[in-house]
């Protein structure tokens, strides 16, 4: 075991990871009100409640089994101390941060197993990694964003097959009211699958340190803290990213947006009960460029899908890169 941390230094450690889960929130706020806000069904304001506090409530739904793919199936837990912690959240923040500044709704959820992974590389070289765990989520990363975009394509389908005797004004009118519904099963699912990522950081790290005993548990003060950090996060909204996601990608009815939200939503669930960690911020983009495919291909903005794709691809190896250099720096001034 590596050396024991002074408790000034853990805690410290334990509020960077917590400021990582705050703008987790605040970066993906986007990802729960983009539709009800760009469908005009909710105002801003009131939709980061609504989001927040479904975000908060998840862990009452889902178990932690993300958190233990986080903590214990992506990089070794023998291999993680405290300057690999550190390293993975200056990866995932300096990451998040110059995305958020540019308004592209990359994803936390990449940013974090890049700067898990370069700061675990930059210690003990590639078997740090846990492959096994690794190709699992390297999967659930490509395929999210698909399944979302299926699951919202057949949902206009059935929905637009359901409406067809009923008027323009009745169905707007239906799905104003079942948007509230769609958009707090997504909240909930966005809360459930990247609060537990948070867990996972901070639970590892109290493992390395001895706190934990012998077994990897997910303390019960963990969960509440990273939930109530996230849900602050998104109150604070992420507006940039907001109008991207919303207005930029493709124009939205109630009808659309509560499509787009329950395919996302279904996705998130099925992963969250996996313990895969996927990225919800994608999850909901494949969804939304799912109902504008299914109106036609044109009316998808396809010059702003494509640069959400660039980010996507660069995000992992981007956020490992600024980890590995962050571990160097403060192994060199060690």
């Amino acid at each position: 075991m590596d050396a024991m941390l002074g408790l000034p230094v853990l805690v410290g450690l334990i509020a960077a990871a917590l400021l990582f889960d705050f703008l987790n929130g605040l970066h993906d706020a986007a990802n729960s009100i983009a539709t009800i806000v760009s469908t005009r069904v909710l105002r801003p304001q009131y939709a980061v409640l609504w989001a927040a506090f479904f975000n908060f409530v998840a862990f009452l739904v889902f178990g932690l089994h993300v958190a233990n793919t986080i903590g214990t199936g992506i990089i070794e837990p023998n291999v993680i101390d405290a300057q690999v912690i550190f390293a993975a959240l200056v990866g995932a923040m300096v990451w998040n941060l110059v995305t958020w500044g540019l308004g592209i709704p990359s994803s936390s959820s990449h940013a974090l197993i890049g700067g898990l992974l370069g700061g675990g590389i930059a210690k003990a070289g590639f078997a740090a990694a846990v492959w096994s765990g690794l190709s699992k989520t390297l999967i659930a990363i490509v395929l999210s964003p698909l399944v979302g975009f299926l699951l919202a394509l057949v949902l206009v389908g059935i929905v637009s097959w359901l409406s067809v005797r009923s008027t323009p004004f009745a169905v707007d009118r239906a799905f104003r009211t079942l948007q509230f519904f769609s958009a707090s099963l997504y909240s909930l699912g966005h809360g459930g699958n990247d609060a537990q990522k948070t867990m996972g950081i901070i639970a590892v790290l109290l493992y390395s340190q001895g706190y934990l005993g012998d077994h990897f548990v997910i303390p019960f003060w963990v969960v509440l803290a990273c939930q109530a950090a996230m849900a602050l996060g998104t109150l604070m909204g992420g507006w940039r990213i907001v109008r991207t996601m919303g207005l930029r990608i493709t124009k939205l009815t109630p009808m659309q947006g509560f499509c787009a939200e329950t395919g996302g939503a279904a996705t998130l669930f099925m992963a969250t009960f996996l313990g895969v960690p996927v990225s919800t911020t994608h999850t909901i983009t494949g969804a939304i460029v799912g109902v504008g495919a299914a109106r036609r291909l044109s009316a998808v903005r396809w010059n702003v899908a494509s640069s959400i794709v660039y980010a996507w691809v660069i995000t992992i190896p981007a956020s490992a890169l600024v980890a590995a250099l962050a571990y160097w720096v403060v192994s060199f001034v060690k």
